[in-house]
């Protein structure tokens, strides 16, 4: 397969056609190498438009999925960004390209571990994966320009408004576990918040403290 014919069919079929508009992120979406974060048996069908396991009863979101939620965070080249759910790391590596710092959160240390191989290997340097319960958020480096929440939250979680900067967007998919509505909250000021209902969607559970039980 020729990765790079198949990466720019994926741009163009399934997310430029679909309304995405942002050029930088149409770009980089066609330069990053999805088949890279996906086991070797299923890199053939990396491009296509739908979610793919990665292990762990985990998933690489569609890459539809990833434009939304990235083009919604209205990203800046010297953003500091908060990812919840590094997963396999792609969605990582195109929030790393377009902004300055990225901080990313995983429950499961096998995934991190093979993520951040993976983004080192592409020469990813201006992100940090960290093990843990992403729905505390990361208090220590707030506050963040955005969060991206790549899970499924039944609320929101608290601790993501209180690490949102003023002007901070906050992407995440709030609901029951078998489907979701990707919202955008903006923080206006210190106690106004801005929220827009973007899409229906379904993800993984987000599982934590603020979150679904691991049970679930």
């Amino acid at each position: 397969m020729d990765y790079a014919i198949a990466r720019r069919r994926m741009v163009e079929q399934h997310i430029a056609a679909r309304g995405i508009r942002d050029p930088q992120l149409l770009q980089v979406m066609q330069q990053i190498p999805r088949h890279l974060f996906v086991e070797p048996a299923l890199q053939n069908q990396a491009y296509s438009d739908y979610a793919l396991p990665i292990g762990e009863k985990q998933t690489i979101s569609q890459p539809y999925m990833v434009a939304v939620m990235t083009e919604a965070a209205l990203l800046q080249p010297d953003d500091r960004v908060l990812e919840i759910g590094t997963g396999c790391g792609y969605q990582t590596a195109v929030l790393a390209a377009l902004a300055g710092q990225v901080y990313s959160i995983e429950r499961l240390a096998g995934l991190a571990r093979r993520a951040r191989k993976i983004l080192d290997s592409l020469g990813c340097r201006n992100l940090v994966v960290q093990v843990g319960d992403g729905t505390l958020g990361w208090p220590d480096q707030a506050p963040f320009d955005a969060i991206v929440v790549t899970a499924g939250a039944p609320e929101v979680p608290q601790a993501y408004l209180e690490q949102l900067a003023v002007g901070g967007r906050l992407v995440i998919p709030v609901g029951p576990q078998d489907t979701q509505i990707l919202k955008r909250i903006i923080r206006l000021g210190p106690d106004q918040f801005d929220e827009e209902a973007l899409l229906s969607c379904r993800f993984v559970p987000l599982v934590g403290q603020a979150g679904w039980s691991p049970s679930c």
